[in-house]
């Protein structure tokens, strides 16, 4: 494993910290890397763009009066905070549904302010504020327009997995055989594959029209909802909503538990996927918006935009600075280091 980022605490070198990144154009070629492009790993929610398809293929979008909006949560892995619920409750009600057909588990938010609100009110977890639940509203609607068993849909035999199964071999160019299941926080299944796979398939996502005309209309839809409504996608604080606030008319992106990470470089054939290896997600903004300074994505100047998500800093509870985190790796191209300018 290849160290990415570093912690001091004061002047000595404190904690290292490791990971893989990925960037591929849209046959798999490996462009870029930091570490084995070819390890296999999760994409825990950085597959739900891709899942997100199949509501899309459907026809239930048109059917129930989706919006672009209610579309993006259900890319989402959200905080839980009011307007999302509402989005998430919006949807299901325009199908007839309510959150009792929601298999996701019950859940407090991710949003640490919603939460305690939640708890000061006698609340108990619920699985409208489960930050999957954008997700399974989705397949809820995809099994509901089809008139599948509505109690089924997150089983790995059922229709609705099926057809992610088939979606995902497709967007990421590999066969179903290739695939690795597990079963993911929300109780459906989560897939694995090589990172140049998944990177491939963010790169993929950028150029629907190599996806043919019914599934590149559905992925076209689905990335301008992501960055027309990046609040929906995330949500306060997180990177998702600050990176395509500030850039997406150039990319889509998306996070998945366990410190992953995809983007797609809109229109330009571009995928990339990165990995920490010891989950520890704060360091991911800074990662992120390394990979795409080098890749001459945004400017050293344009970081600025994403302050929000990333401090260098570490703090003490008087709230001293007593450290810093460092970013610290060279992508590689052709067995050669060097920064991608």
């Amino acid at each position: 494993m290849s160290i990415v980022a570093r912690t001091y605490r004061g002047a000595l070198r404190d904690l290292e910290h490791h990971g893989r990144i990925v960037v591929s154009d849209t046959a798999g070629k490996v462009l870029y890397h930091y570490g084995d492009p070819y390890a296999v790993t999760f994409a825990r929610s950085g597959a739900k763009p891709m899942q997100a398809i199949a509501v899309c293929e459907s026809g239930a979008l048109d059917a129930y009066e989706i919006t672009d909006q209610e579309l993006a949560i259900m890319c989402a892995s959200h905080n839980g905070e009011s307007g999302h619920v509402a989005l998430v409750e919006q949807i299901l009600r325009k199908a007839g549904l309510d959150s009792s057909y929601l298999l996701c588990g019950n859940e407090y938010p991710i949003f640490q302010e919603s939460k305690w609100e939640m708890i000061r009110r006698g609340l108990p977890p619920d699985p409208l504020h489960c930050d999957c639940s954008g997700k399974h509203a989705g397949m809820l609607l995809t099994a509901k327009f089809y008139g599948e068993d509505l109690t089924c849909y997150p089983s790995p035999d059922s229709p609705t997995q099926r057809r992610i199964n088939e979606i995902l071999c497709h967007v990421c160019d590999c066969k179903l055989e290739d695939l690795i299941f597990a079963v993911d926080g929300c109780g459906v299944p989560v897939h694995a594959l090589p990172m140049v796979k998944l990177a491939q398939g963010y790169a993929r996502m950028s150029k629907p029209e190599l996806l043919g005309e019914r599934r590149g209309k559905a992925v076209r839809r689905i990335t301008q909802a992501m960055t027309s409504y990046p609040y929906e996608v995330a949500g306060t604080g997180r990177l998702c909503t600050c990176l395509m606030r500030a850039f997406g008319e150039r990319l889509f992106s998306k996070s998945g538990a366990g410190s992953f990470y995809g983007i797609g470089l809109k229109d330009r054939g571009i995928g990339i996927v990165v990995k920490l290896e010891d989950g520890c997600s704060e360091f991911m903004p800074g990662v992120v918006m390394k990979v795409l300074t080098d890749l001459g994505v945004i400017s050293q100047q344009e970081q600025d935009k994403l302050k929000e998500c990333w401090d260098p800093d570490i703090y003490n509870h008087h709230n001293q600075i007593v450290g810093r985190k460092e970013i610290d790796f060279t992508l590689v191209s052709n067995g050669i280091e060097q920064e991608c300018v």
